[in-house]
């Protein structure tokens, strides 16, 4: 019984699989309505307990989600583009510099053969694409519009996304409440503290490190702007979503940071010695500050592990697999962990005394 009771846990789990792999290019608006439904939930949890009703607590909830959104659109979205745009504008310069001044220092410095670095043809190449581009935004919206049915299908999925999040946020505790019920009573309690643990690194994770990596976006962008970096904005936010692995961020940043102030500065030093502060202050208050605030002492995922994720989720399913990636890499790990506790209880390991 417990063997064939196994095999129906097995074959149903390879056919939810196979379910996700076949439904994966509709997924996406779904995967992203559960994702803010589980950030927003706490929140909404927290007004009910000040005396709002479930549906008007999520109403509050969503409102503000909406003007995040807003803001972010009207607001932070336009300057990278711009950004975006300047960097586009500047990179033939860049490579200038790079091919004239910078790569010709270091090739003395280390002593390499003349001819070494060749830009010529990347440069060639940039300016033709430069000559012929006047206008990303039509690019953009010709590629768009090229399939009205894609088009449509797309703004379905946007559109979509907002209806699925509300209604999972309003029933999310019913929803919890059913699955619980269905648990075999004599491993509900196992069952729930696996889910509890792997809520508490998802938690982390999805709030907490999200968190983190918004803070020190901001910090990065405001400090590097202050300084008077041209593409502060850009490179700052560039390295707080780089943050979402440990110290790959920092070294992301700091990188482009000082390239690009190479390039604007020279070898004036007081802004190099600037760029070199905001990361440092930076990488003190992430320590100090915010991941012990925003993240706690909850076990997250390994620098490789988060690498690793995200490459295999976005080679296995695409974008919906680099949606899921990290979710699902911290329910593996909370898994393994209890698996591995297992094991070391288990006769396999410990062995069993024949005589």
């Amino acid at each position: 019984m417990l063997d064939s009771q196994r095999w129906v846990w097995i074959v149903g789990a390879l056919i939810l699989c196979g379910l996700l792999y076949l439904l994966s290019p509709i997924l996406s608006p779904f995967l992203i309505g559960i994702l803010l439904a589980y950030m927003g939930d706490p929140l909404v949890d927290r007004l009910e307990r000040v005396g709002l009703s479930r549906t008007w607590g999520v109403i509050v909830v969503f409102a503000l989600f909406t003007l995040a959104f807003a803001l972010l659109l009207l607001v932070l979205v336009p300057m990278l583009g711009k950004q975006l745009v300047r960097l586009y504008e500047l990179a033939p310069q860049m490579i200038d510099w790079a091919q004239h001044q910078a790569l010709p220092w270091v090739q003395s410095k280390l002593g390499l053969k003349d001819g070494f670095w060749r830009f010529d043809q990347v440069k060639t190449a940039l300016s033709g694409q430069l000559d012929k581009t006047t206008d990303i935004v039509g690019i953009l919206l010709s590629t768009a519009t090229a399939s009205s049915l894609a088009l449509a299908a797309w703004l379905a999925n946007v559109l979509l996304i907002p209806v699925v999040s509300f209604y999972l946020m309003r029933d999310w505790d019913l929803m919890m409440a059913k699955l619980r019920g269905l648990l075999p009573r004599e491993n509900e309690g196992p069952v729930v503290g696996i889910f509890n643990e792997c809520h508490e690194v998802l938690g982390a994770f999805l709030r907490g490190q999200l968190l983190v990596m918004l803070a020190l976006g901001i910090m990065y962008a405001v400090g590097l702007t202050a300084i008077g970096l041209e593409l502060g904005l850009l490179i700052g936010f560039m390295a707080g979503l780089a943050s979402i692995v440990p110290y790959l961020g920092v070294v992301v940043g700091i990188g482009a940071a000082l390239a690009a102030g190479l390039f604007q500065f020279g070898l004036d030093l007081y802004p190099l010695l600037g760029i070199v502060a905001v990361f440092v202050v930076g990488q003190m208050l992430e320590g100090m500050v915010l991941t012990p605030m925003l993240v706690g002492d909850r076990i997250g995922l390994h620098p490789v592990a988060v690498i690793f994720a995200i490459m295999a989720g976005g080679q296995l399913f695409g974008f919906v697999g680099i949606l899921v990636a990290l979710p699902v890499a911290a329910v593996i790990m909370v898994l393994l962990r209890h698996l591995h506790d297992f094991y070391k209880q288990s006769d396999a390991y410990i062995g069993t005394d024949e005589t």
